[in-house]
């Protein structure tokens, strides 16, 4: 049986450094946001709109497709006996709603998660500033690109939606994210008391 006492010990200093800065990053993150951003016209407003029109934008351009446009709207949901009145971008094809993109899918969760991967780990400022930059433009690429695979199928093959948004885009974001934080992290050494001594053992 595994003494967890011992377990922690044997972990290399970095590592605790690093995951220890990670949680909390999290904690400050979700006390600012649940406080002060939930809901909020700073952040997920602006950004769900921004996903909502790229995503319009980008199926229009697609082949013979056309007619589609995002709106702002509140939308109405009940739960347990209440009403909940959320804002989302809604999309239309010519006056018909396809679907609506609702705060929780703009990518600010990951978006944040991804930034904070990057800030914990060791490395030089402007290393850290330039995989942020780009990354935070791929991850938000990738989604407006998930947002318009959803449009499309909820219009034209609406039998693979589900599978599609719940399975195989969620997979491919979180894919194109690891893949991000793994080309970051190659390149940086973790140098600890365990590998030195290994390394004046050998």
């Amino acid at each position: 049986m595994i003494n967890p006492k011992s377990f922690f010990k044997s972990i290399p200093t970095e590592v605790k450094r690093f995951l220890g800065k990670a949680l909390l990053f999290f904690i400050v993150w979700k006390v600012v946001y649940n406080i002060f951003l939930y809901d909020s016209k700073y952040l997920d407003h602006p950004l769900t709109t921004h996903v909502g029109n790229a995503s319009a934008w980008l199926i229009n351009q697609l082949g013979d497709m056309e007619g589609f446009t995002a709106k702002r709207e509140v939308v109405k949901h009940y739960f347990e006996g209440g009403v909940n009145l959320n804002e989302s971008s809604a999309i239309y094809h010519h006056d018909r709603i396809v679907l609506y993109i609702a705060n929780v899918c703009n990518g600010l969760e990951l978006i944040v998660l991804y930034i904070g991967f990057i800030v914990c780990m060791p490395a030089s400022f402007l290393r850290k500033l330039k995989y942020i930059v780009i990354g935070v433009i791929i991850l938000d690429l990738t989604n407006i690109l998930r947002c318009t695979g959803l449009i499309y199928l909820r219009e034209y093959y609406e039998i693979y939606f589900d599978f599609a948004h719940h399975y195989l885009f969620n997979t491919v974001v979180y894919t194109a994210t690891f893949i991000m934080w793994y080309v970051f992290s190659r390149k940086i050494t973790l140098k600890t008391k365990h590998i030195e001594k290994t390394v004046q053992a050998g």
